[in-house]
């Protein structure tokens, strides 16, 4: 018919629109948030990928050959082409001190300056030892300073304030970020100048090689050209001349880099590159589980939002409408108010994604030292294109909300979905059990989604289910208000499943992301206390220096560094970078035991070998006799014989390798740590666990976001339970018109409140449980941990969350119904 074409069908969306602005305000909040939150990970994931190392040290050298700060693993995937997986060094791939005078003769160079960073201590030892659990007081702390040559300062350049250069041993200049005056002495040399700059010794050039301790090699050349000389130019004869020499970098052999533009400051900054892989990775994760949990937000309101006026569209139906027009009706109002809310979800995001990024650059050490990440302008269009997805998908759930209007059926597709994700979800989870690492973490995280998934299709049932065993005793002991409620949720099991829905969502979600990070931690800090035996422990010194200290029978270096490990799943290559330590074998005894369940940790006394966690010598089916090839910090690749497999992985990382092997392959090959054993016997020291590469970042971002997504779940419940509530107040009405008092009216929604918590935290106890259960196996070959203060907030949140949610909308209007 004519009459209902389209003008007709926007009357109706228009008239639809004013008529349920309250229902339709829930939508709109909830669409807001997700625009806003959304966006702002846009904008993180943007910034991040412009992201670069910043340019400090090297900035008046356009162009700057240093080693190749990255490994690469090539493998053909199973059916597909050869593919080539990258991973970021954090230590330092030297340069040939050949390269200086090769590139000095290159045309148009007007200078060629080696250059070398060190660390330059003073100061005693300071001893750590606990006493009860206390670290004591021990001797003056030991001062640690960046050192250079004076000749490198000119890279930057940093120029003279006052003073002079120095020209012996002994002498130095100062960077005006230290704070010293000429005259002062400083880590026992004479400062005879301050310069620009950071805090920083620069020494004359032979003190600076010998105090670098690597002969025969540099950190990287800074080239400085003629005048006149484009960067262009000086980059092409300078990379002609490094492979017509032939030179490759000291460590793995691989050809040298010739830096320019921002590509300099990764020659400064070597945590800068990993570090920025590292955060874009976890927040592709994050964005991509926030999508997955914003599809199930918007579906679950926007359904239930056009659910209640099904008997409007009965009508519209037998006044002639088709369900074309119906749908296309629904779709017109679900645009009008979701483009609205993602714009102003789009604005917000920028606010919100600025306060993220203020976070981290106000926690010290969080981001790495010189990770420049840029925010231009054009940025915040990202932000545009993502309220434009938002509005899309919400458009997207009306074509199933309302695909066929008059019809309803028995849900057996429906169910038959459900059931299908649940053993999907099942499945994820087992997967998780057999793996370890990041693996077992996606794959419990795979699995929550996917059950939080099932349990949304199979709401009405799981929700008719529970109401089946609490019927009688609601019916028996809940007089007048407990009959009402039984009936209800009888008659209206699909209603009560879409408010049960975000129930279980926010509790699994919840649960799964507190437990998995404090299983971790509590299983990591009890492995640590285990393996650390020494009851007295120095920084700013070595185990040579300690053993001689009266009262000590044995010490052991505490050297940390990473390794990549090179492997392949199912033919995909993949690097894992991982923290490693270096200790001395003959130190062992009495301060650090691994807990060897093969082998023998005196193996490590010999060059080339390595002992593994018990977890990775599974993984990677190896047993003492075996051999391991990993890459060191610097990418030199290392064939390794397995002299012992240890089970504290948590606390000490998957290897331990003798130090001697890992020195000289560190930037700095000084201990974090010496451990040692007295022979008087005191109490334990306090023990360190190692920590991955960036893992302080990714637990503030980490946290960041879960607060977010925890807070669009717990939106989801209230607008929900708003938006279910607005919906039935006729229904109360009429319940007030046949004689049922406020007060029962008011025991009815607390039963129904009461209900809702309990079975959405049983459900969702159960949705969380089985993933956590095979991640905890997977990780610490435990059960699931969560501290009882949160589990406690989870259940509180919920509780206050879903009596708001049904008492809110029902006390904002008392009076009748139109």
């Amino acid at each position: 018919m004519r009459r209902f074409g389209n003008p007709a069908v926007r009357l109706l969306a228009a008239r639809s629109l004013r008529a349920h602005r309250k229902a339709w305000a829930a939508v709109f909040v909830a669409v807001a948030v997700t625009s806003a939150l959304l966006g702002a990970l846009a904008l993180a994931l943007g910034s991040v990928g412009l992201g670069h190392a910043r340019v400090e040290r090297y900035a008046a050298a356009p162009v700057v050959v240093a080693g190749d700060q990255e490994v690469r693993w090539t493998a053909t995937p199973w059916g597909s082409e050869p593919r080539t997986e990258t991973a970021g060094l954090t230590e330092r791939v030297r340069v040939p001190e050949a390269a200086v005078a090769v590139l000095r003769a290159v045309p148009g160079v007007r200078e060629a300056v080696p250059d070398d960073t060190f660390v330059v201590r003073e100061g005693a030892a300071r001893e750590e030892a606990a006493r009860e659990g206390t670290a004591g007081e021990g001797a003056a702390h030991a001062h640690a300073y960046p050192g250079r040559s004076w000749e490198a300062a000119r890279l930057a350049p940093y120029r003279l304030t006052g003073g002079r250069e120095p020209r012996r041993d002994g002498e130095a200049v100062v960077g005006a970020g230290l704070g010293a005056a000429v005259g002062d002495t400083v880590a026992g040399r004479e400062v005879v100048g301050v310069a620009e700059g950071p805090a920083a010794l620069y020494v004359t050039a032979g003190e600076a090689r010998r105090l670098a301790g690597h002969p025969g090699a540099v950190d990287a050349v800074g080239v400085l050209a003629e005048p006149g000389v484009p960067v262009d130019t000086l980059h092409a004869r300078v990379r002609a001349a490094l492979d017509g020499a032939g030179l490759k970098d000291t460590a793995a052999g691989r050809p040298l880099r010739a830096l320019t533009g921002d590509g300099r400051g990764g020659a400064e900054h070597l945590g800068a590159r990993p570090a920025r892989a590292d955060l874009l990775e976890l927040l592709a994760a994050v964005a991509a589980n926030l999508v997955l949990v914003a599809v199930l937000v918007l579906a679950s309101l926007v359904a239930q939002a056009l659910q209640q006026r099904a008997a409007e569209r009965e009508l519209l139906l037998s006044a002639g409408a088709t369900p074309r027009q119906v749908r296309g009706a629904a779709g017109r109002e679900v645009t009008r108010v979701a483009g609205a809310a993602a714009l102003l979800g789009a604005l917000a995001s920028g606010p919100v994604f600025l306060a993220l990024w203020s976070a981290l650059r106000a926690r010290a050490g969080v981001v790495p030292e010189g990770l420049e990440l840029p925010t231009p302008p054009w940025l915040f269009a990202a932000a545009l294109a993502v309220a434009a997805l938002v509005v899309g998908l919400t458009r997207f759930v009306v074509l199933f909300a309302v695909r066929r209007p008059g019809r309803p059926g028995k849900g057996g597709g429906r169910r038959v979905a459900g059931i299908v994700l649940l053993v999907l979800g099942a499945g994820a989870a087992g997967t998780a059990s057999l793996q370890g690492g990041d693996a077992a973490a996606a794959a419990a995280g795979a699995a929550v989604l996917t059950l939080v998934a099932g349990c949304a299709l199979l709401g009405p049932w799981i929700a008719g289910a529970a109401m089946a065993v609490l019927d009688r005793p609601f019916r028996r002991w809940g007089g007048a208000s407990g009959r009402l409620t039984a009936a209800g949720a009888a008659a209206h099991s699909r209603r009560l499943g879409a408010a049960l829905v975000p129930v279980v969502l926010v509790t699994a979600f919840a649960l799964v992301q507190l437990s998995a990070g404090a299983t971790v931690e509590r299983a990591a800090a009890a492995q640590a206390r285990a393996a650390t035996t020494a009851d007295l422990a120095f920084t700013g010194t070595t185990a040579e220096r300690v053993r001689r200290l009266p009262g000590v029978r044995a010490a052991t270096d505490v050297l940390r560094s990473s390794v990549v490990l090179a492997r392949t799943e199912a033919g995909t290559p993949r690097l894992d970078r991982l923290p490693v330590l270096g200790v001395d074998a003959d130190g062992l005894a009495g301060t650090l035991d691994p807990g060897v369940v093969a082998g023998d940790l005196s193996g490590l006394g010999r060059p080339g070998t390595v002992a593994v966690g018990a977890d990775m010598a599974e993984s990677l089916e190896v047993k003492p006799g075996s051999t391991v090839e990993l890459r060191l910090g610097d990418g030199t690749p290392k064939r390794l014989e397995v002299v012992a497999v240890y089970e504290r992985s948590l606390a000490l990382g998957e290897f331990l390798l003798p130090k001697a092997e890992l020195a000289p392959h560190t930037s700095d090959p000084y201990p974090a740590r010496v451990l040692a054993a007295s022979t008087h016997g005191t109490s334990p020291v306090v023990p360190e666990a190692v920590t991955p590469p960036g893992a302080e970042l990714n637990a503030l971002v980490s946290g960041g976001i879960v607060a977010a997504i925890g807070g669009l779940t717990l939106l989801s419940v209230l607008s929900t339970l708003a938006l279910i509530g607005a919906g039935r107040r006729g229904e109360l009405e009429l319940l007030r018109q046949v004689g049922a008092s406020a007060g029962q009216l008011r025991r009815m929604l607390g039963l129904e409140a009461g209900f809702l918590t309990a079975t959405g935290l049983l459900v969702g106890l159960v949705v969380g449980a089985l993933p956590l259960a095979a991640f905890a196996r997977a990780f610490t070959g435990g059960l699931p941990y969560l501290p009882p203060a949160q589990a406690g907030t989870i259940a509180g949140v919920v509780l206050v969350t879903v009596v708001a949610g049904v008492f809110l909308p029902v006390a904002a209007r008392r009076g009748p119904t139109r």
